[in-house]
């Protein structure tokens, strides 16, 4: 499972012209899941997303997670981060997870985070989404369990 996490001030996802989930401070999570993921990829993840002092305290350093903060999560499926790109010029997705396992632990994700106390925003699984965010910082993470 791979998680591009960026600090924002506002995200958004829209899907045919609605918009689906919003946020102000907080993170975009883009997700992806891979074959042979499980939960407890998931649970690993989301507690440390949670936990990940990313934000500036008042001293300017990165010292608070996006709970100390009263931040929401915005999380967008995101296929493609099982893409390899490293022969030829077009992607092939073989790792990525059956889109019914994929959006199994999509929603599983989903739900851990909300267990944890977080405000969470989504897309929805298998749309064709647009995302706008304001990266704060910029700041950009990349996990992988």
């Amino acid at each position: 499972m791979k998680a591009v996490i960026q600090r924002v001030t506002s995200a958004s996802v829209t899907v045919e012209g609605r918009v689906v989930g919003r946020i102000g401070l907080g993170l975009l999570v883009l997700l992806g899941v891979e074959k042979g993921d499980a939960e407890a990829q998931a649970d690993w993840l989301v507690e440390k997303i949670a936990g990940l002092r990313i934000f500036s305290d008042d001293g300017g350093k990165m010292n608070l997670s996006v709970r100390d903060i009263g931040g929401a999560l915005l999380v967008v499926s995101q296929f493609t981060l099982a893409g390899n790109c490293a022969k030829g010029r077009r992607p092939s997705f073989d790792t990525a997870a059956a889109p019914a396992d994929g959006q199994r632990l999509y929603e599983y994700f989903l739900e851990a985070a909300r267990l944890l106390g977080l405000p969470v925003e989504s897309g929805i699984f298998q749309a064709d989404m647009q995302v706008a965010l304001v990266n704060d910082g910029p700041v950009t993470f990349i996990l992988e369990r």
